[in-house]
């Protein structure tokens, strides 16, 4: 079982398997769907997992990326995601 953590990891690995053809691909848009002994192996597990230090300004841009797009008004959802729709990558759709 290998894991990627983002979709140039993904494509190597798939890359690499390329030859043998039984294999399959799970993807998991939050924690909540992992079972437990995944979520310890990618997540819990002091061996494996890797932490990222985040900022108070980092958590200030977020929650405000986060109001503009989950906020009751409309209008600067809408020009937040006019202003960067042609810079999204990695769609999840």
């Amino acid at each position: 079982m290998k894991y990627a953590y983002s979709d140039n990891e993904k494509d190597k690995i798939t890359s690499e398997m390329a030859k043998d053809a039984r294999y399959s691909i799970q993807r998991y848009k939050g924690l909540g769907e992992m079972n437990a002994d995944q979520l310890w192996e990618t997540t819990m597990d002091p061996e494996n997992r890797f932490l990222l230090r985040v900022t108070i300004e980092d958590a200030e841009r977020a929650n405000a990326v986060f109001d503009t797009l989950m906020g009751a008004e409309v209008l600067p959802r809408k020009k937040f995601i006019q202003a960067y729709a042609k810079k999204v990558k990695n769609l999840d759709i």
